[in-house]
C-alpha cells in the first residue's frame, strides 16, 4: 500500500512540477522583466512616504507590473505550478486592491 501511495504522490509532484519545455522539475525560476519593474515599484512606494500621490502611483505600478507577470505564468507557464502561482497572485490582487477601495 506505501509503494502504492508513494507512486502516486511521486507522478503527482511530476505533473505539478515538471516543466513542460525542458522535462526539469521547475518550482522557481529567476525572476524576470515583470518581477524587477514590481519590486523597483514597491520598494520605491515603500520609500516614498512625504507624497502621497507619487506613493499612489509608484503603488499602481507595483500593481500593474505584478498583474503582468501574474497573467504571464498564467497563460505561459511552463507546468501547472507556475499555472496556479500566476491565478493565486490575481486572486491576491483582487483581495487587495478590493480591501483598499473598501477601506
Amino acid at each position: 500500500m506505501n509503494e502504492a501511495r508513494s507512486g502516486t504522490l511521486a507522478r503527482a509532484i511530476d505533473w505539478l512540477f515538471r516543466n513542460r519545455r525542458t522535462g526539469a522539475l521547475t518550482v522557481a525560476q529567476w525572476p524576470n522583466l515583470p518581477l524587477w519593474l514590481f519590486g523597483a515599484c514597491f520598494l520605491a512606494a515603500w520609500w516614498e512616504q512625504t507624497d502621497p500621490s507619487v506613493a499612489s502611483w509608484l503603488s499602481l505600478g507595483a500593481d500593474l507590473t505584478l498583474t503582468w507577470w501574474a497573467l504571464d505564468e498564467l497563460l505561459r507557464g511552463v507546468n501547472p505550478w507556475r499555472r496556479l502561482l500566476g491565478a493565486g497572485t490575481l486572486l491576491g490582487l483582487l483581495a487587495l486592491i478590493t480591501l483598499r477601495r473598501a477601506g
